[in-house]
This record gives C-alpha cells, sequence and structure tokens, in this order.
C-alpha cells in the first residue's frame, strides 16, 4: 500500500500557523514581488477568489472581503515544512519527500498501529495537527497513481473527511468517475485537452483506455499512468537523485533598477546561489551565462546575455563574483530601467572526476567554502557572506505584506504578555 499525505493550501495555511488571529480568516499568499496570488486557504477559495491572478487586479476584491494578505515567506514554509516531514516519517518505513508539502509513504515490512486504514489516515492528520498546526489531507491506494488520486478525493470530493482509501473495485471506480483528467498525476492541462479531444474527460476514462494505445498516441509516460491506475505498479522511485545538468538562479526586482552597483550586486548573488548550489551536488562548471533584461513592456526593450569562459572548472563563490566584475561592463547599459538578471552553469561536470590543467591551476579553496557552508547551514542563509553581496540592497524581492519568521530569526520569536 502507498499513501500521499499532502498539506491543505500549505502556504496559507503555514501563515496562521503562528498567528492565531488569522485562522477563521481568508488568507492569501503572493508570489515573489507580490505579483500574484499563489495560495489560497479553504475560507478564501469559498469567496471565488481566483488563483494566479495578478495581484493588482484582484486588489479590491480581496479589500472586500477584507482577505488576510501575505508575502511570500520561504524561510517559515521551509522551516515548518521539515517539522512536518519529520512526523509523517514516524508511520511508515519508507519515506519520499515529493515537493515541500507532499510526501509518498509506502508500507512494506511496516505494521501500521492501527488496521484500519481510514482510522490510520485519521491519526496522522490528528498527529500532524496536534505538533504542526498543518492541515493534511491523506490518501491511500494500491499504487503511487492511485495513492494520488486517493489524497485528491480526500481533500477535493465531498464525504471523504480528510482521508480516502482505495482498497476496492468499487471505491476506485467512484473516485476516478469524480475527478478531472487534468487532475490525474502527470497528465496537466495540455494533455488534458488533448485527451478531451479523444472524449477522455474523467480519470476512469483514462483508466479504461488501452495503455499501448497511449503509448502510440501520446508516450509511454502515459501507458504507465493508465497501467497504475489500474492498480499495476509502474513508478520505480529514485534512491540517489540525478544530478542537474544545468543550474540556474534568476529573480525579477521589487523596483526597476537603473544603478550600475544595485545591479552588480544583484548578480553577484545570483552566482553566489549557483555556487552554492553547485558544491551541494559536487559539481563544477567552467561556464557561465549571465544576462540582464529590463520590462518588454518599457519604451525600449533592452536584453543581453553572455557566456563567462572560466580557466578552469569551479564552484567557487569568489571565483564566480570575480567572473561577474570582470564582465559587468559588457552586460550593463546606461538609462535602462532593469527589471531582470539571473546566472546560469552550464555544461556541469563531476568534482569528482576532473582533469587538471598543467597550465592553469585552480583558484578553488575547497576547505574555505565548506567553512561558509557550515556556517550558514548551522546559523542560517547568507549569515556569512562576501562583502561584493552587500554592497546594495536596492535589488532586493518586494515584500510588502511579509509575515514575521517566527522559527529562524531570533528577534522574529512569538513573544507571551501576562499581566500580574
Amino acid at each position: 500500500m502507498y499513501c500521499l499525505v499532502d498539506a491543505v493550501a500549505f502556504y496559507a495555511s503555514a501563515e496562521k500557523v503562528f498567528d492565531p488571529a488569522i485562522r477563521s480568516k481568508p488568507v492569501v499568499v503572493l508570489t515573489n514581488n507580490d505579483g500574484c496570488i499563489c495560495a489560497i486557504c479553504p475560507i478564501a477559495r469559498r469567496l471565488n477568489i481566483p488563483k494566479f491572478q495578478p495581484y493588482f487586479k484582484v486588489k479590491h476584491l480581496l479589500a472586500k472581503h477584507k482577505v488576510v494578505i501575505r508575502s511570500s515567506n520561504y524561510e517559515l514554509y521551509a522551516d515548518l515544512s521539515d517539522k512536518m516531514m519529520n512526523v509523517i516519517s514516524r508511520f511508515c518505513d519508507t519515506q519520499r519527500v515529493y515537493s515541500i508539502d507532499e510526501a509518498f509513504l509506502q508500507f512494506n515490512g511496516f505494521t501500521p498501529l492501527i488496521n484500519d486504514w481510514h482510522q490510520y489516515g485519521q491519526l496522522i492528520r490528528r498527529t500532524v495537527w496536534r505538533e504542526t498546526k498543518l492541515p493534511v489531507g491523506v490518501g491511500f491506494g494500491p499504487t503511487p497513481t492511485l495513492a494520488k488520486a486517493a489524497n485528491h478525493a480526500a481533500k477535493k470530493l465531498n464525504g471523504f473527511n480528510g482521508v480516502a482509501v482505495i482498497d476496492s473495485e468499487q471505491t476506485r471506480q467512484h473516485i476516478l468517475a469524480a475527478m478531472d483528467v487534468a487532475d490525474v498525476w502527470g497528465v496537466g492541462k495540455r494533455l488534458a485537452k488533448k485527451l478531451k479531444l479523444l472524449n477522455i474527460n474523467s480519470a476512469l476514462d483514462l483508466a479504461k483506455q488501452t495503455p499501448q494505445r497511449m503509448k502510440r498516441l501520446f508516450s509511454v509516460v502515459l501507458e504507465r499512468t493508465v497501467n497504475e491506475l489500474n492498480g499495476s505498479v509502474c513508478l520505480n522511485w529514485d534512491d540517489v537523485r540525478q544530478n542537474k545538468r544545468e543550474i540556474f538562479s534568476t529573480r525579477s526586482f521589487g523596483e526597476r533598477l537603473t544603478d550600475p552597483v544595485a545591479l552588480k550586486t544583484a548578480l553577484i548573488n545570483h552566482s553566489i546561489i549557483v555556487a552554492r548550489k553547485l558544491r551541494q551536488q559536487r559539481s563544477l562548471t567552467k561556464r557561465l551565462l549571465l544576462f540582464v533584461a529590463s520590462s518588454p513592456h518599457e519604451s525600449h526593450y533592452y536584453k543581453k546575455s553572455l557566456v563567462y569562459e572560466l580557466p578552469v572548472s569551479s564552484a567557487d563563490s569568489r571565483v564566480f563574483a570575480k567572473a561577474i566584475s570582470e564582465i559587468f561592463t559588457q552586460l550593463y547599459q546606461h538609462n535602462v530601467r532593469f527589471y531582470k538578471c539571473g546566472v546560469g552553469a552550464l555544461e556541469l561536470s563531476s568534482q569528482q572526476f576532473q582533469q587538471p590543467d598543467l597550465f592553469a591551476s585552480s583558484q578553488d579553496n575547497i576547505k574555505l567554502m565548506e567553512c561558509l557552508d557550515s556556517i550558514n547551514k548551522r546559523y542560517g542563509c547568507d549569515t556569512l557572506t562576501l562583502a561584493s553581496q552587500q554592497q546594495s540592497q536596492a535589488w532586493h524581492m518586494k515584500r510588502a505584506f511579509l509575515s514575521p519568521q517566527y522559527t529562524t530569526r531570533w528577534q522574529h520569536l512569538p513573544k507571551i504578555s501576562c499581566d500580574l
């Protein structure tokens, strides 16, 4: 048996954990730079507030219903996610974290505390709520795809009360018949449109298709999905995650930038993020892609990208920052209101298998980078930085509705006042 535990409107629910005053109020969370709505709590959903709409378009609607607005507080969400995953891990022998708010559980040689899967699911929900104050939906099924479908039913379909179990043919058909084909794991909107042209409208319609036909018309992935919807396990979990072949860090600015120091600082910070991710997967790069751009809605649209060739493959933050300084004048242009920039590492290679260059020695200081990473891991991101990272704060992301980082900053710890 497989199980999927998924938090309900995770970002919005996380905002309510340390702020009981808003638990009974509608809450929405905005994307980077407070651009669009990315999370809506169940209370706000009942008000028909649209998801993924630009904030400025629904600003008056939110004010009308007195909706609580929050900027994305990634530090808080990551910490609460770790706590939630640690709680969930106690209920199985194998756990695979699928995303920040989802985890698959597998029961191989594990004997649940309760024989009834419905009761066991409710126990998981109560425990997660008691220890993290996060509401979750729990779905059980004989395959990962059916567990995902059961989780969908637990949260979206009437009569399941947060837990759904697909353990019979009758339950399987009932849940799949009530699911739109676009809600099937791995299908998505584009593929769903093509399937609906073939009169495949529900998950049950897809399950009734011949796997070989779906493979011929679409892909082997959809063939496996059909098999999984019919109870045959086809998904092979990768215990060792494959390293990325390219790593990018990009972001739009909270305000348009014209200051060269601010733009250069932003590029250096992106390069530091890329270098850190390279070290995490023990990779190196010899090619850095850098780009800057104004908004396409500006009267004078400007975009430029350059590839910087490093003499020796590297993952050292200092080497990357120096590269930015050397190439920056070729990217910057006066009188341009910059909207976005980014840095990417191309053609990655393993740190373990490197052919040294006889005429160019590596400038990487591995011990220094290990020390930098260990300090930042223990005391928080950017506790220790390069001086060039802090030249300007003007490029930082706009988060006008940011809540306190209750669990990662001492100054944001909740305070309780007691009158004697």
